[in-house]
């Protein structure tokens, strides 16, 4: 068993880095007092074949694993680009698994090509302001007419709508009292974002500025029937495909963010002095620090192994949302000992580690909650009975 990385995923790292590079703490410091998507980080992924990461050769993309995609955000986020970097360009990684999985090949042609280049952008349009996690009570509604479905309804927290030209939605197409499964009912669509009958209102929230999130107003917007993935009504099984790796890519973010925020903590300690000695020479800074990296590796190869199961094709639900959890907890406590580590000066956006822990809770707030996550662990890994 071998826990280090391969020559490629290695150099995968390494050409990711190169780019980001390019970006340094000046710019994330200005999108994050003002905004604005960070098209140049975008665009370079894209130029560089970066976007198609896990998209097949076939459709443009480079046919890669959930394993070096992670660790291709892992590097984005690490660099100092934070979840404002990731999130950028996450909803490429993992978002578009439906489509390659249960899409038509004309399907496939038409969509992934532009993603992977960079020419499109997706948002990805599921969660909503009365449901919250339990998507199996979606009401933005669906009814067919004729070759089109008229959608209408409310969706919330979409992250890039700002930008999208398109969106993976996920709509009602039966009443869920004609439904005989809960989770049936459902339909998933891929279509334009046009903003016609779509308006789209910006969250003003604590972090990731430069990534827009939004309440998305949907009103009698006619989507055709070839935009829609799959069979009506199976929409919810065809989403499931897609949360594992982003459980798994968002815990490898949350990493990266730790690990920047403790590299940035460690350097501090070494060249602050104070009462004649740098305070990284006393156990209380020293301890804290050290904790801080063993949890950063230990969620680091829990995800690793959560990829690598994904990418055989095992079942991996409870390493993937176990990742999640620990990346999440790891990345945020890194983040919050960072702060610390740098006192008052901590607090001072110039030394960047209070960014960090802003972003370091959007990990663990989404894109599912620590709490459910243990539920989840405690029915089914630990047999123990359904709590909800």
């Amino acid at each position: 068993m071998n826990f280090d990385l391969s020559e490629d995923q290695q150099s995968v790292c390494d050409a990711v880095g190169r780019i980001c590079n390019q970006f340094d703490d000046d710019y994330w410091l200005g999108k994050d007092k003002d905004g604005g998507f960070p098209f140049e980080l975008h665009r370079a992924l894209a130029e560089a074949g970066w976007l198609g990461i896990c998209i097949p050769e076939a459709y443009g993309g480079s046919g890669l694993g959930i394993t070096e995609a992670a660790l291709m955000m892992q590097t984005i986020s690490a660099s100092g680009a934070g979840m404002t970097g990731a999130s950028a360009v996450h909803m490429n990684i993992f978002g578009l698994s439906p489509v390659v999985i249960f899409g038509t090949d004309a399907q496939k042609q038409r969509i992934l090509p532009p993603l992977v280049k960079g020419t499109e952008k997706a948002c990805f349009a599921v969660t909503e302001p009365n449901t919250g996690l339990n998507t199996t009570r979606l009401k933005l509604r669906a009814e067919r007419d004729g070759d089109h479905y008229v959608l209408n309804g409310q969706k919330v927290w979409i992250s890039t709508a700002q930008v999208a030209e398109k969106m993976l939605i996920l709509a009602r197409t039966t009443p869920i009292e004609d439904v005989k499964n809960h989770t049936d009912g459902l339909s998933l669509f891929y279509t334009d974002l046009d903003r016609r009958f779509v308006e789209v209102r910006e969250i003003d929230k604590m972090g990731r500025k430069a990534v827009d999130s939004n309440q998305v107003f949907i009103d009698g917007l006619r989507v055709p029937v070839e935009d829609r993935i799959g069979e009506e009504g199976k929409g919810f099984h065809y989403i499931l495909h897609g949360m594992n790796p982003e459980r798994i890519l968002i815990a490898s973010e949350a990493i990266g963010l730790g690990k920047v925020a403790l590299r940035r903590a460690t350097q501090y300690a070494n060249e602050r002095v104070v009462f004649d000695r740098p305070i990284g020479k006393n156990q209380s800074i020293q301890h804290p620090l050290a904790e801080c990296w063993m949890n950063l590796e230990a969620a680091n190869l829990m995800m690793l192994k959560a990829a690598d199961r994904f990418d055989r094709g095992m079942p991996c639900g409870a390493e993937a949302n176990a990742a999640k959890f620990l990346g999440a907890e790891a990345g945020y406590q890194a983040c919050l000992q960072a702060v610390m580590t740098h006192g008052g000066f901590g607090y001072a956006k110039e030394y960047h580690v209070e960014r960090y822990l802003r972003e370091s809770l959007i990990p663990r707030i989404a894109p599912i909650s620590p709490q459910l996550v243990l539920c989840f662990i405690a029915e089914k890994v630990l047999g123990l009975p359904k709590s909800y």
